[in-house]
């Protein structure tokens, strides 16, 4: 509605209003001049206003092609940046357009990883693994040569009964370095008889080896026991304690001061011990070390060393293969011939060397982790022995084999001898029993004299 007519309204509602009511009309007067004035004033203030709403200037941004002198700073927006090439043309009264940007932008340092290996995505096809077929074992079939230098051979026999006359024949003829019996001892005055220089190592089989206790005490205990079957055959010229010890490191100190007790006591009744006693493969070199105060007991008291050496799938399973520690030498190895590292790493440095008798010779399936078939005593693998090329029948095989050990410890002077496991064998023993050729073994030991 217009300002005007308002007014006019209001001019006529006055009048009639004081025309009516007299007194209260005066009252009612001056209340519409106070309103009148009121909106004179309103009606003044409006008439300098614009007669449209105010437009909000909209921001556009310039042409890149207007010389830079000609942009207002008021119309460039705060996040504008100047065209590649764009130049103040003026020094101008205001600063230049390139420093219209923030001034506290961070500087950003680039991050480069160090020495940090990255994936690489490759199309690598999925492939099954073949089976692993585990290169064969072939055995070292030595060449050997005629012996006649080496002296007679060192071939004995271990015996558990000499139940075959072969037995003593194999005696007889082959005057053995050396004779190994166990348990039964009464046909020894026969194998003295027939070759006085044999020497016999004698052992009784004990049923407790344990490491516990005063070892002094347990080999007093030890002799006492069989002391009576000591006394009485008199043919044996050393006598064995304990069968196949396997001490570790912890137990050897104890094991050697049993050995060094039991010699002493063997002394006192004109007796002679064979010490040691020890498995195919142990003990390990530092566990030998320990062993070294019973050796030199043994020195003292004339008594000898005594060990087994066995191998399997043939004789010179890992032969020429080194101890742990010590390099590989090609005429050792870690089941036979081990004795020669206890010799020439320990007893001829130090001056401790003793004779020594391998008691327990042979083939021994019961080796762990080897190749070959299964089987337990040489009877069991002729079959291979000929598919390997040893000789066309497993006897000659075998007898192949025990010769290639005896040119082996014949070179060593220490060695008694050794004797093949075993005459007499029945049991679990048959498949290690020789009788049946102890024929070839004697034309063997005649062919060495």
């Amino acid at each position: 509605m217009p300002i005007g007519s308002s007014i006019g309204r209001l001019e006529k509602g006055w009048y009639d209003g004081f025309m009516q009511n007299g007194a209260a009309g005066v009252r009612s007067l001056f209340l519409w001049l106070f309103l009148i004035l009121l909106l004179t004033a309103c009606t003044a203030s409006a008439d300098t206003q614009s007669a449209l709403p105010t437009q909000a200037v909209a921001a556009v941004l310039p042409d890149t092609q207007t010389p830079t002198a000609a942009l207002d700073p008021a119309l460039v927006p705060p996040t504008w940046t100047p065209a590649p090439g764009a130049t103040s043309a003026a020094a101008g009264n205001f600063t230049e357009l390139s420093s219209l940007g923030p001034t506290n932008t961070p500087t950003v340092t680039r991050f480069i990883p160090t020495n940090t290996p990255r994936p690489t995505r490759t199309n690598t096809p999925t492939v099954t693994p073949l089976p692993v077929t585990p290169t064969p074992y072939v055995s070292y079939i030595p060449d050997l040569p005629p012996s006649t230098d080496l002296g007679p051979s060192k071939m004995g026999l271990h015996i558990i009964r000499a139940n075959d006359a072969n037995i003593l024949e194999f005696v007889k003829q082959g005057h053995p370095a050396v004779i190994k019996a166990v348990d039964n001892f009464g046909y020894l005055a026969e194998v003295k008889a027939a070759s006085p220089r044999t020497i016999v190592v004698g052992r009784i089989n004990y049923p407790q080896q344990l490491y516990t206790g005063s070892p002094e005490e347990a080999a007093q205990k030890f002799v006492t026991d069989q002391l009576d079957q000591y006394l009485i055959n008199t043919a044996v010229d050393y006598w064995e304690g304990w069968n196949e010890p396997d001490p570790n490191l912890d137990n050897m100190p104890w094991y050697a001061r049993f050995e060094q007790e039991r010699i002493r006591l063997l002394a006192q009744h004109g007796l002679k011990a064979a010490i040691g006693g020890f498995a195919t493969g142990v003990p390990e070199m530092d566990e030998f070390a320990l062993f070294l105060p019973a050796i030199e007991t043994a020195k003292e008291y004339k008594g000898i060393l005594s060990l087994h050496e066995y191998g399997a799938p043939d004789m010179t399973y890992l032969y020429g293969e080194p101890l742990p520690g010590f390099p590989a030498y090609p005429d050792r190895g870690s089941l036979t011939f081990r004795y020669r590292w206890y010799y020439r790493e320990f007893l001829e440095p130090l001056g401790l060397v003793i004779p020594l008798v391998i008691s327990e010779a042979g083939i021994d399936g019961i080796i762990g982790n080897r190749p070959g078939p299964d089987g337990f005593g040489w009877a069991d693998f002729q079959d291979y022995w000929v598919q390997q090329g040893w000789a066309d029948n497993g006897v000659d095989a075998f007898i192949k084999q025990l010769a290639w050990y005896d040119n082996g410890v014949r070179e060593d002077g220490y060695v008694i001898g050794f004797t093949v496991f075993t005459a007499g064998g029945h049991g679990q023993w048959s498949k290690y029993d020789i009788n049946p050729i102890l024929p070839q073994l004697i034309v063997y030991v005649r062919s060495q004299q």
